[in-house]
Formats: structure tokens, C-alpha cells, sequence
């Protein structure tokens, strides 16, 4: 049953609230103060000055290993026998795209194009597309070619025989599947999302196409979506066009609250062409894997073995490609004497029978046997800093925290 309000007092509160807009109009900063804060230099920084690797990919036409740099936004080319020496302070690249044409910032995934020697590369948490550029492409120059993608979105693999670019999207817990060709604000031709795909926070995607399996490593942080309540801002206010497009998938702004879960790691396997909310053929996951924050993910079709990046883990693990439940890994990279630390991309490179690594927490790129396995050295280092350089981690930092019991800055990532 509805109050009556007396029109005096609906009056009496006009005024009131006419008065405080008025005062915050007078307390806004001219367009001069505004322009003098903006001049102000900070006291100090946390920065990485030098570049941190976070993906990575091996050009196995013409001898080349490329990597992103989510520390200073650029795409890496070096030689692939490169090999940093300890007395060195760094490798320089051979080639180096980056600049405010290229529409590269976090990135962090990659992909070669063994034919055409085309770099792929997926920005996650900022201008959401994904930019291609040819083999020979430097400096400040924009895209051949660009995707615009769901935000968040995070791994790329490539399956060559069908022609198709598989993404996943973290937030939105998906995986849109392109044509290899596409460009610009060009639809997904599929979409894995829903409860059913167990798909929770996914970074890391593989495609083996000899089997015809979709890997996808997860964090484990996933929420319930409402496509009833599809999205109405945020995105949508910038890509209208694309959110209404079909095989978009639902983000933030359709998440149903309540529903967020923290669940453990995984591995979850699909049919290459799985499509839809359709449950995963078999999920790898348990205190057994071993699983923290794994990342990139390659595979080895000769062997059968699937090869993890594992963040948190600090190591490589390695599953059979038939893994399945509560299982140990086959084999193991980590220690101190590998070098792997905060590792977040890795490539196994079949022709020469190697494993790539980047360590987005030291600076480095790591290669081995691959059959490596404990605390093994690397075949050869790629560094991109003086040795021992410490490293901030920080990729696209939020709103900092001061502690000031233990007097410490806290900067979620």
C-alpha cells in the first residue's frame, strides 16, 4: 500500500537535493587543476623495467622463438638458438613490434602460423582484440589484420586442418571458436559456455588435432549466467553490435550473484567441435595433479602427453593426453636449477623435440628435452633483464591497499 507524501514535502526535498548538486558542482576541479594533477609526477614507482615474458611460440619455418612481454606491451622475435650468456646483461631481440599503432598491451597469448610465419596475438584485459601481424612486421605499426574479442579473453590455439581459431574467455568462463579468417567485429561460428563444461576462470586452450580434443586449463573461479538477463552496460555499452551477435558469450554483467565458486584447478577435455553447455569428456583435477594456476598449454601428439604451465606451482607438469580424475603427472620440470618460476606459456616444439617455457617471474625463456623431468637444467636461456633481476609480477594492477600494520603495499593483479 503506497504513503501519501504531502507536496510540501516533495518540494522541501526537491530543494534539498537541487542544493547538494549544486555544491558538488562547485567543489568539481577546473579544467586547470584538472590539467595540473595530470602534470604531477609521482614521488616513486613499481614498474618492471624490463620485459616479462608471457606466452610463447616457435616459428619452426624460419628458426624463430616469439614471445609477448606483458610488462612493456611488445611482441618478441629472437633467434631460436639464442642463448642469453651469464655474463651478458640481456639478448636483444632480432625484431620488436610494440607502440600505440599496434594496439598491443596485455598480452598474453600467441601463436605462429607455421606457413606464413603470422603472429597471433590475444589481448586479454584491455583493448579486447586480437591483432595479427606478418613474420616480418617491427616497431609502431598497426595490425594486418585484427579480431575484436569477448574482454577477458586470454588463450589462442589454432587448429590448421579445419581452419579454426579456438580463444578462451576468462570471465566469461568460454570458449569462442572463430574462423581462422575472421577479422574485425566478425561473430564466433561456436561457443562452449554453461554449467555444464565445468569451464571455470580458463586460460590455457590446446588443440590436438590428430585425436580431434580441445584441452582448457582453469583457475577455478566461475559464476552462474543468466542469459535472460543479457548484458545491459559494461561491455555491452561499447560492443552493442557484438553482444547481440550470436555465439557471443555472457560476461560479468549477466552473472547471477550469489552463484560464485571457488573450485580446485582442472584440465577439462572436449570433443574438438563441442559446442554449446555440453559436459567435458574427461576433467583432470585433485591434489594428485599437482594443479595451481595452470596456464599455457601445449601438446606433444607423438608422445600423447599434454604439457602445463603451472603459475603458481613454479613447474611444468606433464599428463598423458588420456589423463583423467585424481592423477599424478607423468613428469615434472621444477626446481631451482630449471629456472621455471611463474611459468605462464609453454610450446612443445616437435621438430627439434623441445620444450619452450616463458617465466613471467624471472625474466627468462627456458628450453629442454622433452622428455626433462626433476630439477633440469635447460638446454638454453633467453633473458631479457641483467641476471638476478628481481620481478614485480605485476600485470594490470587495480586499486593498491596500504597495510599499514605491516607497513606493505598490496596490489591486486
Amino acid at each position: 500500500m503506497c504513503e501519501w507524501v504531502p507536496a510540501r514535502a516533495t518540494a522541501s526535498f526537491t530543494a534539498i537535493l537541487q542544493e547538494q548538486q549544486a555544491q558538488a558542482r562547485a567543489k568539481a576541479p577546473t579544467p586547470a587543476q584538472v590539467s595540473d594533477v595530470n602534470r604531477r609526477k609521482p614521488v616513486r614507482m613499481i614498474k618492471d623495467h624490463y620485459g616479462s615474458y608471457s606466452s610463447i611460440a616457435v616459428d619452426l619455418t624460419h628458426d624463430e622463438v616469439v614471445m609477448t612481454d606483458e610488462s612493456l606491451f611488445n611482441i618478441l622475435t629472437y633467434n631460436r638458438t639464442e642463448n642469453t650468456p651469464p655474463t651478458a646483461t640481456m639478448s636483444e631481440p632480432k625484431r620488436m613490434i610494440g607502440g600505440i599503432n599496434t594496439w598491443i598491451e596485455f598480452q598474453c597469448g600467441v601463436y605462429v602460423d607455421q606457413a606464413t610465419g603470422d603472429i597471433y596475438a590475444v589481448n586479454n584485459d584491455t583493448v579486447d582484440r586480437l591483432v595479427i601481424f606478418s613474420r616480418q612486421a617491427k616497431g609502431n605499426v598497426a595490425p594486418d589484420r585484427i579480431i575484436r574479442t569477448p574482454h577477458t579473453t586470454y588463450g589462442i590455439a589454432v587448429d590448421e586442418p579445419h581452419q579454426e581459431l579456438f580463444l578462451t574467455v576468462q570471465e566469461a568462463a568460454a570458449v569462442s571458436v572463430y574462423r581462422k579468417t575472421a577479422k574485425e567485429e566478425e561473430a564466433p561460428i561456436r561457443l562452449l559456455q554453461g554449467n555444464k563444461t565445468q569451464l571455470a576462470d580458463p586460460h590455457g586452450i590446446a588443440v590436438d588435432s590428430t585425436k580431434d580434443l580441445l584441452f582448457v586449463s582453469n583457475f577455478g573461479s566461475v559464476s552462474e549466467h543468466d542469459r535472460t538477463a543479457a548484458p545491459a552496460g559494461g561491455e555491452a555499452r561499447e560492443y552493442t553490435s557484438l553482444a547481440t551477435k550470436s555465439n557471443w558469450p555472457l560476461a560479468r554483467e549477466s552473472a547471477v550473484p550469489g552463484t560464485g565458486q571457488f573450485l580446485p584447478a582442472s584440465i577439462t577435455v572436449y570433443p574438438r567441435n563441442a559446442q554449446g553447455d555440453v559436459a567435458p569428456i574427461r576433467v583432470i583435477q585433485g591434489p594428485k595433479t599437482q594443479l595451481n594456476w595452470p596456464t599455457g598449454l601445449s601438446v606433444d601428439p607423438k608422445r600423447g602427453e599434454l604439457y602445463v604451465a603451472n603459475d603458481t606451482g613454479d613447474s611444468i607438469l606433464v599428463f598423458s593426453i588420456t589423463a583423467s580424475g585424481d592423477v599424478p603427472p607423468v613428469r615434472v620440470i621444477k626446481g631451482a636449477k630449471s629456472l621455471v618460476k611463474s611459468p605462464t606459456g609453454v610450446f612443445y616444439d616437435g621438430k627439434h623435440d623441445e620444450v619452450w617455457v616463458s617465466n613471467f617471474g624471472n625474466h627468462t625463456a627456458t628450453v629442454y628435452k622433452a622428455t626433462a623431468s626433476g630439477d633440469a637444467a635447460p638446454l638454453r636461456v633467453i633473458r631479457s633483464a641483467p641476471l638476478d633481476t628481481p620481478t614485480p609480477n605485476i600485470g594490470n594492477a587495480y586499486a593498491p591497499a596500504y597495510d599499514s600494520k605491516r607497513d606493505q603495499i598490496l596490489v591486486p593483479n
